[in-house]
């Protein structure tokens, strides 16, 4: 039984399944919109958010650093990932790089935790998206009634029409297909990015040398109920977290880490770029680095214009502009910050559908859900039904408590993926390898426990949920994956 548990797909069977013609993508993509793809999924709620409110809680002015390291966590990660996109270049990221190294049963629970991680973080995203939009729109004089304006009404309970509405438009797009997608994706990101530019422009006339005195504020112990604080930490280590000082900074980056999530999904669209060898390691490493730059320019002017105890928390770059006697920037920056999170929905919900067309090609999950359009070539079923239970969830539920799954899923997929690297090394050696990690297993070990130790940081409640989440796809998989694997019954085809 354990060996049929741990039975690896070939890379060369994998590549030869994307060429079947029911379950062929077509291939449009170039590293321009890969690389546009990454820029637009990790720019969104964190650039916007999470500056003020880790410098005000965490980190004060050394924010900016606490960015650079969530950046090199996530940048150890992405040399692991193009090393395994350039050399599997197959939907499903994660999913389909385990299936070559770790084996069915640890491909399956990656491919269920993305599942998860890519749903809920559509669906929380097109919450926010929302929010920014009715802001908007109440300036504007025009406002929803508040049955339809989410769960904010008198009774609690609401049907928000347009976090739905998103999830739906965006879903068409995905099925009309990819360069479509990729199309409307370069424009929204260039309108984004032009919004942050102007943010790091504008606010650097207004930067104060004082306000980043001191830079790194003195360490002090975490109160209770903070939410970065984490008992795990506290049971294996001996150790409790603090804020500011130097410690603070490692502190803050388990939290500004949010605003990476989304670059692994650039991998997810391997199977449909043209040139995958050379442009996905280019897309990955390009969009990390462009957006770890931004982060950085960001925090520095934001700190630089007022005291970091005085940013806020729910919109710091908007009122640091009021706070200077600017206040028409804020119009400007939520229009940003609804631009957006619209393509993080659209590239969020990209990478679940595909993660989903895997398995189902593979036979894990029905394999009606693994059958093309035939005009537009994109995995219409799966992109249809997933759209609609999200519309549903981003609809009715707020989720908040729920994000933070987002981000345990997203590290656990690091750890997948860097042990995959050092695993198929040695298996399959003569493998071709456009990109090749450097310092292996250096790089890759270093990779598993950056992402570790940020999961430890995680409250409890989230690896308890996410633990429930795992349980549930277990049954799943010996339910109906184990009988139904495409390369199960290959095996048992095979003559003795």
């Amino acid at each position: 039984m354990s060996s049929t548990l741990f039975r690896t797909k070939k890379v060369e069977q994998s590549i030869l399944d994307t060429e079947e013609p029911e379950h062929a993508l077509k291939k449009s993509l170039s590293a321009l919109d890969l690389t546009v793809f990454g820029v637009g999924v990790i720019i969104g709620t964190g650039i916007f958010v999470l500056t003020g409110k880790v410098a005000k809680e965490n980190a004060g002015p050394s924010v900016a650093l606490a960015f650079v390291v969530a950046g090199v966590v996530c940048g150890l990660a992405a040399l692991c990932y193009a090393e395994f996109a350039s050399t599997v270049p197959v939907a499903g990221s994660a999913y389909t790089f385990s299936y070559a190294s770790l084996g069915e049963l640890p491909a399956w629970i990656i491919g269920w935790d993305l599942v998860l991680e890519f749903a809920l973080g559509t669906a929380v995203v097109a919450v926010g998206w929302s929010g920014y939009v009715r802001s908007l729109l109440d300036n504007a004089g025009w406002h929803l009634p508040e049955s339809l304006s989410g769960r904010d009404g008198a009774t609690g309970f609401g049907f928000d029409i347009l976090a739905a509405a998103l999830v739906l438009v965006l879903t068409v797009i995905l099925v009309v297909g990819m360069k479509l997608s990729a199309r409307v994706t370069t424009v929204v990101v260039a309108i984004k990015v032009a919004v942050v530019l102007i943010v790091i422009i504008a606010g650097a006339f207004f930067v104060t040398a004082d306000n980043y005195k001191p830079f790194i504020p003195k360490a002090q112990p975490q109160e209770a109920g903070s939410s970065i604080q984490s008992p795990l930490v506290q049971l294996m280590f001996g150790y409790t977290p603090t804020d500011f000082g130097v410690m603070g900074i490692f502190t803050a980056a388990s939290v500004v880490f949010f605003a990476f999530i989304g670059f692994d999904v650039v991998a997810t669209a391997a199977e449909e770029t043209k040139n995958p060898q050379r442009d996905m390691p280019r897309g990955i490493l390009g969009s990390l680095l462009i957006c770890t730059t931004l982060y950085v320019a960001v925090s520095i002017v934001v700190t630089g214009m007022q005291k970091y105890s005085e940013l806020s928390i729910d919109a710091p770059l908007a009122d640091a502009f009021k706070a200077t006697g600017h206040p028409w920037y804020a119009g400007v920056i939520s229009f940003g910050a609804a631009i957006g999170l619209t393509t993080v929905c659209l590239i969020l919900l990209l990478g679940q559908t595909r993660v989903f067309f895997a398995m189902s090609r593979d036979g894990l999950l029905p394999r009606f859900f693994s059958v093309v359009h035939p005009r537009f070539k994109t995995p219409y079923r799966p992109t249809i039904l997933l759209g609609v239970i999200i519309a549903i969830l981003a609809g009715f539920t707020s989720l908040s408590e729920l994000a933070e799954l987002v981000n345990i899923g997203t590290l656990f997929a690091f750890v997948v993926v860097a042990l995959g690297v050092v695993i198929l090394r040695r298996t399959r050696p003569d493998l071709p390898r456009a990109f090749r990690t450097p310092l292996v297993p250096f790089i890759p070990i270093l990779s598993v426990l950056a992402s570790l130790w940020l999961m430890l940081n995680l409250p409890a409640e989230t690896w308890i949920r996410f633990g429930i989440w795992m349980a549930i796809g277990f049954i799943v998989y010996f339910a109906y994956g184990r009988s139904h694997s495409r390369l199960g019954r290959q095996e048992e085809a095979k003559p003795f």
